[in-house]
């Protein structure tokens, strides 16, 4: 596929036409907006859906092994975002990879819609984790091809852009949540599907009038010769991994358990050995070898901050599910719906917090201790949680504010951390890793899932102190150290804050 430069690009987008922006940002806008519909209306009800009796619907899976699983899935989605951005910089382009990503995972959402029991959720769960890795990473890559870099719109089409994330992850479990749990579990699953598919429809019929050329072009695009080698090797390791997994899984070799302890591993193995490449390289001046050093300290409070937000959907999920009142000023209640309070916070308080660093200049706190206090935070979203079983033990109904309370927290922790790690990232790279960095930060959420997946076994109602204490005090002791820290780290970033 020819290259074409940026100028080309841009001057084939219509320039305006949705809020001051161009038409394409209202196609992606909108295939963001389901994809998310599609993917966080699949989640809550997932983890209902693995541990409900087989007599009422669900597959009867144990408690623990469906929360590990739940954290598994979640650090493979992250993950597979490597092979996403591969493929479109190599092989097809952004604008092909999001398209097929988005196939991948209607079909995923439909194979769960379907009573195909686990062999049913492990097919869905792969596709959508490797359809998911093609979309998700190289659909916010389209967004900027809009735009030529001195576009001060730029930044306003991100915020747009956010802001349809985080409507279809807010209506997602309101909708799908409610079908699922009132009706049939497949029901639930089949709406997803629906919405992806509709996210899909958008996408085709409105992108070639318009996106243009936004996303066509393969930036590093394999030779002829090289194809046939990588795909060679490719059909190769596929055929590989299918008969090593046949032969592990039929022999008993290979279980759900050991596979969790497997992607655990891989989960804290892989972003070393970045750190490792990176720092080796002769690519990586002392500047920049300075600024990943200051960089470890900000991922290991990164993956702490995303351990704890990450249990929203898997412990929280299943104290709302268990633990919690759901009645509430004569409303009944689902579970899912609380899974609605993460973004629903987003939404409201991202405009504010953008407002606060804006209104602050130079008078804002460093990166360290915006990273400080987003573990704090989320320290304390986990703490506040021990309150309602100190005072009325583990045996007796909370009332579900404890839980609204939890999320806002952590949500706080999120606005300090997250926007501000993206921007962290982009500084402290090292010039010829930029893109690879980027994919790490990512990997800092991965890496806490697959930590996850060994810890949220610990929870049971009878350990729900300890377990929300621990960690809780420990996110807010490594706080505490990272604001200790601060100065030393601010002293590495060579001049970067």
């Amino acid at each position: 596929m020819l290259a074409h430069s940026k100028e080309e690009i841009v001057n084939s987008v219509p320039q305006t036409g949705f809020f001051g922006h161009p038409k394409g940002l209202f196609t992606l806008f909108f295939t963001e907006f389901w994809e998310r519909f599609s993917y966080y209306g699949m989640r809550a009800l997932l983890l209902y859906y693995m541990y409900t009796e087989i007599a009422s619907g669900g597959l009867g899976i144990a408690n623990d092994t469906a929360k590990s699983i739940m954290a598994i899935y979640g650090s493979l989605v992250y993950m597979s975002g490597i092979i996403g951005g591969w493929i479109a910089d190599r092989l097809l382009g952004t604008q092909q990879t999001v398209f097929y990503g988005g196939v991948l995972i209607m079909v995923g959402h439909i194979v769960l819609a379907l009573p195909a029991g686990v062999t049913g959720l492990f097919l869905s769960m792969f596709l959508i984790i490797m359809g998911t890795g093609l979309l998700k990473p190289n659909v916010s890559s389209v967004v900027g091809d809009l735009y030529r870099l001195s576009d001060v719109r730029r930044d306003s089409a991100f915020s747009i852009f956010y802001m349809g994330i985080n409507m279809g992850a807010l209506i997602a479990p309101l909708i799908v949540g409610t079908l699922g749990q009132e009706y049939n579990f497949h029901l639930g699953f089949g709406v997803a599907a629906i919405g992806m598919l509709l996210g899909l429809i958008v996408f085709v019929i409105t992108k070639k009038k318009y996106l243009g050329l936004a996303g066509t072009y393969v930036p590093n695009p394999l030779a002829k010769d090289e194809k046939k080698k990588v795909f060679g090797q490719m059909t190769i390791g596929i055929i590989f991994i299918i008969i090593l997994g046949f032969v592990t899984i039929s022999t008993g070799i290979l279980t759900i358990n050991r596979f969790t302890y497997l992607v655990s591993i891989l989960g804290i193995l892989i972003p070393t050995i970045y750190f490792i490449v990176m720092y080796r390289s002769p690519k990586t001046n002392e500047d920049e070898k300075s600024r990943l050093l200051a960089y470890i300290p900000l991922f290991i409070a990164a993956i702490m901050f995303w351990a704890i937000q990450e249990q929203g959907s898997i412990i929280l999920a299943e104290y709302a599910d268990k633990r919690t009142q759901l009645e509430f000023l004569g409303i009944e209640l689902h579970s899912s719906w609380f899974q609605s309070l993460n973004p629903l916070f987003i939404v409201v308080l991202a405009p504010v917090f953008a407002g606060l660093w804006i209104n602050m200049g130079e008078r804002q706190p460093s990166t360290s201790k915006k990273f400080s206090l987003g573990l704090f935070f989320a320290g304390l979203s986990f703490l506040v949680m021990i309150i309602p079983a100190a005072i009325n033990g583990t045996e007796t109904l909370v009332n579900p504010i404890w839980l609204v309370l939890s999320f806002l927290l952590v949500v706080i922790g999120e606005l300090c951390l997250s926007p501000v790690g993206l921007s962290a990232t982009t500084k402290l790279a090292p010039v010829a890793f930029s893109a690879q960095t980027m994919s790490l930060w990512f990997l800092s959420n991965a890496s806490a899932q697959a930590i996850n997946a060994q810890i949220v076994k610990l929870y049971q109602p009878a350990t729900e102190i300890i377990y929300f204490g621990v960690i809780g005090g420990v996110a807010i002791l490594l706080g505490v150290i990272l604001l200790l820290m601060s100065p030393k780290i601010q002293q590495f970033m060579r001049g970067i804050r």
